[in-house]
């Protein structure tokens, strides 16, 4: 589970080979004890919860480098490592 990109204390990570969790390209975020699965499309979450203030800034992220991020989640569906993404 490589960490992709790290901001004002989130850890965002892609999982290798996770298309089966939700079927859906997705990030992970972290921050303090929550957690949650983010989708790439929209920003929406799927499961797990971050505080409002949080979840703001990962779906901002998430809006400046979608493109990135799909890009990487290709990789990670593949087994490859997915490149890092500049923070926030």
């Amino acid at each position: 589970m490589p960490i992709i990109s790290m901001f004002y204390g989130i850890i965002i990570r892609l999982y290798l080979i996770d298309n089966k969790h939700h079927n859906l390209p997705h990030i992970h975020a972290r921050y303090a004890e929550f957690e949650a699965s983010i989708r790439i499309e929209d920003g929406e979450i799927l499961s797990g919860n971050l505080s409002r203030k949080q979840l703001r800034l990962v779906q901002a992220w998430i809006e400046l480098h979608r493109d990135e991020l799909m890009a990487d989640w290709e990789l990670a569906v593949n087994g490859e490592t997915p490149y890092k993404i500049a923070p926030l």
